[in-house]
């Protein structure tokens, strides 16, 4: 690349112009600004309007009790102010603060003041916060606004933008000023194609609200949990512990390694509703990026290589399950789709060198969706059984073999925990049979939805994918006459596969008929959903119809306008992502101070635990955050602490009895006494923990904590070391490869 030097006045405007942008980020930060509510905006169900948009309350149109109340926030712990705005004839009335369905605070109204202040500090982040007016029953009370201020700030999410922006000015200025990273304009030019496919998959999601998926409040949920879990000192994180209620939510069951991001920009006070959107934008940009790299592993030709990126990362199968479903697991593991089928390709008859690419792809998937990781197993095996005498004659199963062993040690640390607690506990997996597998299958005239401005659901391939199959029968079955490689033959299977995945989906296939045999029963309604193979299919189309259009001879004098045509068929997807114009900022210039605070804040969003996974009988009618005593007269209580996963209780009982904590008792936890004996631990109602007191009328305490398995640590230490060693293999590997580079310059030198 052809160093060339940049004016010293150039710098010097670029500089500026970022501390400028810099600042207009800063000024536009709304994290501190008051979340105010007009009486009227207030959520209620009683009570009459009157001309300035207050909410007038009386005896004769209300009784006493809850009615009127702002909606429940997803909050960080810190001190906040909450100002009520009223007037009130008579004494009764109470503000009130409310936390996961228990009140945290309550304050009177006096009917002498028109104004009331209440400061309030959250020990730690809050789930359901909601702030709630308490009619007394007698007397007119008008309600006009009540407003929320933090001390600091509600979220972090404009220092987050301006980190990003810095950071994204200082890549351009090492690429293009001081020329440090040496990239080829053929580079610069893919890695932009890149990032711009990534941006345009994200931009539905630039709006200040979340779309409402199906699956979104439990991804929150699992967000939240997650960084409960952190803060609590788990690492790995096995235990929500103020999931239920603060009975503590399993999370080993399902994968969450790149849920961490979004964790740790949740510590670091970034919103809820930003962090969920910056997992999806990288997850677009790692299904750019991984089609880039699995399909350049393949072909020398750009024209496919940009192809596949644009048609995997808008197939709309990621946008139904981005936008309608809210399945962020399943988009995760779409993201390495690419590189499974590229790496299937090298280990039996590419460069068989690239079994990283397996490797890399299959670890990928099984730490983002279980399902998505047994449908990648079943794939590869059956690809291997096609071409098992190839494997044996070529000794490729030595790579194989090599693939699976490191996929398997990198990935102990959640292996271990997940075959730990799914045999060795009594989980509820009850509501993760679905038995109407045969009603969700596909009418095949569906297959063919590019455009839909009414619906974001899009099981279907959509045309672009379509055009792909067309590509690949042209160029494999009616170019007979020439010669085929074993990368054709590799790829008639994939079109084959593919059509077999798409045919499974639809009401043709006996889905129903098989259904009545016991050992595929259980496999579907494990599966759930037929259309999940649309995700596997769609990548095989994929790599058909990119490497396909570049090779065809039939199709050559046509490529520029295939290419154009497939990709704006794509495009298709994003214009009919349908918007909610209700969802907007602000609805008028006095509510401008609230502007976002209800999306970023994930307002009545709220987290859903699902019953799998839960300790059989842990229904959440049976859950308290309270203790419960057998003998409530019989037993005080001197002091209870939770903090996470550990628990300290300090009590005095007159007889034997028992005692109930907060907490379900998953396998890890352990008691003691305060001489350090170990104590048992029962299960009560709701599967909580349970403990038989002494009645001696002496003080007594109990400690919970819990511990991971000795086995869960020997997993860690393990996939650590695994690790270990591949970087040091990258780094040794490397290094020839610099030394190799030195004395060939050197001898061209001499």
């Amino acid at each position: 690349m052809q160093t060339r030097e940049i004016p010293t006045k150039n710098k010097i405007i670029y500089i500026v112009a970022v501390c400028f942008i810099t600042l207009l980020l800063w000024l536009d930060n709304e994290g501190s600004s008051p979340l105010v509510y007009a009486g009227t905006k207030l959520q209620h169900s009683v009570g009459l309007i009157d001309s300035e948009s207050s909410l007038v309350l009386s005896d004769s149109v209300a009784v006493n009790g809850v009615v009127a109340g702002t909606p429940r926030y997803i909050m960080n712990k810190g001190t906040y102010t909450a100002q009520l705005n009223y007037v009130a004839e008579e004494e009764g009335s109470v503000l009130e603060l409310w936390e996961q369905g228990r009140k945290a605070a309550a304050w009177e109204i006096d009917p002498l003041q028109t104004q009331l202040t209440a400061d309030f500090t959250l020990s730690k982040d809050a789930k359901q916060l909601q702030l709630q007016v308490n009619y007394g029953g007698s007397g007119m009370l008008t309600l006009k606004s009540l407003s929320l201020t933090p001390r600091t700030m509600f979220y972090s999410d404009t220092i987050f933008f301006m980190a990003v922006f810095l950071l994204c000015s200082f890549a351009v200025w090492k690429i293009f000023v001081e020329e440090s990273l040496r990239l080829t304009q053929e580079q610069l030019v893919d890695y932009g194609i890149i990032l711009g496919v990534a941006l345009l998959a994200t931009t539905p999601l630039m709006q200040t609200y979340l779309y409402n998926g199906d699956d979104l409040c439990y991804h929150l949920a699992r967000l939240e949990g997650l960084k409960d879990g952190i803060l609590d000192g788990q690492i790995p994180v096995n235990i929500q512990p103020d999931g239920l209620s603060e009975n503590g939510y399993l999370n080993a069951m399902y994968p969450y390694l790149f849920l961490y991001i979004g964790a740790f920009l949740r510590i670091c006070r970034v919103s809820i509703a930003l962090s969920y959107k910056v997992l999806i934008f990288l997850a677009n940009l790692g299904s750019a990026v991984c089609a880039y790299a699995a399909v350049k592993s393949m072909s020398k030709s750009r024209r496919s290589v940009i192809l596949a990126v644009v048609l995997y990362t808008l197939m709309p199968y990621r946008f139904t399950n981005i936008f309608s479903r809210g399945d962020l697991g399943e988009t995760l593991a779409l993201i390495f789709w690419p590189l499974v089928i590229a790496g299937m390709y090298h280990v039996i008859m590419g460069e068989r060198k690239r079994w990283y690419y397996l490797v890399i792809g299959f670890s990928g998937i099984l730490q983002s969706h279980i399902l998505s990781a047994a449908f990648a197993a079943v794939i590869c095996l059956i690809t291997a059984l096609v071409w098992c005498i190839r494997i044996v004659k070529e000794k490729r199963y030595i790579e194989i073999g090599k693939a699976a062993g490191i996929t398997v040690l990198l990935n102990m640390w959640y292996m271990a925990p997940f075959v730990y607690y799914y045999f060795g506990e009594s989980l509820s997996t009850e509501t993760l049979r679905w038995s109407g597998y045969f009603e969700q299958s596909i009418n095949p005239s569906n297959l063919t939805q590019s455009f839909s401005p009414y619906n974001k659901q899009y099981f279907t391939l959509g045309l672009a994918l379509l055009g792909c199959i067309g590509i690949g029968v042209v160029w494999l079955l009616c170019e007979r006459d020439r010669k085929k490689t074993d990368k054709d033959g590799y790829l008639i299977y994939l079109l084959v596969l593919g059509c077999m995945l798409t045919y499974m989906i639809t009401g043709y296939f006996p889905s129903k008929t098989l259904l009545s045999n016991e050992l595929f029963e259980n496999i579907v309604t494990m599966i759930q959903f037929p259309w999940r193979f649309l995700g596997p299919a769609s990548a095989c189309f994929v790599f058909v119809g990119a490497i396909g259009l570049s090779e065809s001879q039939i199709l050559k004098p046509h490529r520029n306008i295939i290419f154009a045509l497939l990709i704006g068929l794509n495009l298709l997807i994003i214009v009919s992502v349908p918007t909610d114009n209700s969802h907007m900022p602000y609805e008028n210039a006095e509510a401008a101070a609230s502007k976002g605070h209800d999306s970023k804040l994930a307002a009545n969003v709220g987290l859903f635990y699902p019953h799998e996974w839960r300790i059989e009988g842990a229904s959440d009618d049976k859950l308290t955050s309270s203790v419960v005593i057998s003998e409530q007269n019989s037993v005080q209580i001197r002091q209870y602490q939770k903090k996470g996963t550990k628990a300290v209780l300090v009590y005095t009982a007159d007889k034997d009895c028992y005692i109930e904590l907060p907490m379900l008792s998953y396998i890890g936890y352990r008691a003691y006494d305060e001489t350090g004996s170990r104590l048992t631990i029962e299960r009560g109602t709701g599967a909580r923990m349970r403990f038989m007191v002494r009645g001696d009328g002496q003080e007594h305490m109990i400690r919970v904590r819990y511990g991971p398995h000795p086995a869960f640590i020997a997993a860690n230490l393990v996939s650590a070391l695994t690790i270990a060693y591949i970087a040091w293999k990258v780094y040794q590997r490397r290094r020839r490869g610099k030394e190799y580079r030195s004395q060939g310059t050197s001898a061209q030198a001499i």
